[in-house]
């Protein structure tokens, strides 16, 4: 893993394949470190011929932290209530193309997931040209009339974090649960190995919270979504607790020729079993843009 300026901070990144192929910048969502990019996934895109970037947004994992702004209160903002983000969802689709500029990258196809995919949403129509797919996964758009999540399961994602690891990884496998795809088996090994190895690389909730502050000031962009002329991908499950299908299906309407694949059984997450069909149908869309 390396670090780079770029957009005036500090960005942690990695890389997988051969950097003579098309290169694809993959975004993860709110709170998730770029390991939730699992190895194994970039590898299986790296094998069909892409250059795989993965990075640390702005305020989780080894990219710059912004302590000074304090922790916001989201609950207040999701009432609606006035509450100033520190950054904004443009300052982080600003990172993720100005760590391309960094890595001397003109274009690049993007991918994101959850957050992360509303923030490719930003670079595909704040940055047309940097932009030679979008695919959109397990994300939404935003728009207030969409259905809400399950008090349950935003009780669950926003209760308070433990500081002590053992407490960590238990309290965010009992989160996930809430969030696991019905359809796919339940992966607690795997799960509770990635939270480990994401409370030792760096614990710090209040950059989640930030972050979440700026998806909620961000409001619903239906005009600058439409606006997208890259070629895109949605990628959402129909059993989603967290960002419904519907989210995913508005996605696909919005966006000129875009195209959606619906996954049975799949939530709010990337099982295991699934990956080689969304890399299959991510690499299919990467060729056909291409063209």
């Amino acid at each position: 893993m390396s670090r780079i300026q770029a957009n005036g901070i500090d960005i942690e990144y990695d890389t997988f394949g051969d950097d003579k192929g098309p290169a694809l910048l993959l975004i993860m969502g709110g709170g998730s470190q770029m390991i939730y990019w699992e190895a194994g996934f970039c590898e299986m895109l790296a094998e069909r011929g892409c250059h795989v970037i993965r990075f640390d947004n702005r305020d989780i994992g080894l990219s710059t932290k912004f302590d000074e702004a304090g922790v916001p209160d989201i609950a207040a903002a999701m009432a609606g209530q006035p509450v100033t983000p520190a950054y904004t969802l443009e300052d982080m689709a600003d990172d993720a193309v100005g760590l391309l500029d960094a890595l001397h990258i003109d274009k690049a196809h993007v991918c994101g997931a959850s957050v992360g995919g509303m923030i490719a949403q930003v670079v595909a129509y704040r940055h047309p040209t940097r932009v030679l797919s979008l695919t959109s996964i397990m994300s939404s758009t935003g728009n207030p009339e969409l259905p809400r999540i399950a008090d349950d399961v935003l009780a669950e994602v926003y209760k308070p974090i433990p500081a002590e690891r053992e407490a960590f990884v238990t309290h965010q496998t009992d989160m996930w649960r809430k969030l696991w795809s019905p359809g796919f088996p339940f992966e607690e090994e795997r799960l509770r190995r990635l939270l480990g190895e994401s409370f030792d690389r760096s614990y710090y909730p209040q950059g989640m919270a930030r972050q979440g502050l700026a998806v909620v000031a961000h409001g619903y962009r239906k005009s600058s979504i439409a606006s997208i002329e890259a070629p895109t991908l949605v990628i959402h499950g129909d059993r989603d607790p967290f960002m419904s299908l519907e989210g995913g299906r508005e996605t696909a309407r919005l966006i000129p020729g875009a195209k959606l694949l619906v996954i049975e059984g799949m939530g709010h997450d990337l099982p295991t079993p699934a990956w080689p069909r969304i890399v299959d149908a991510m690499a299919d869309h990467m060729r056909q843009a291409a063209r």
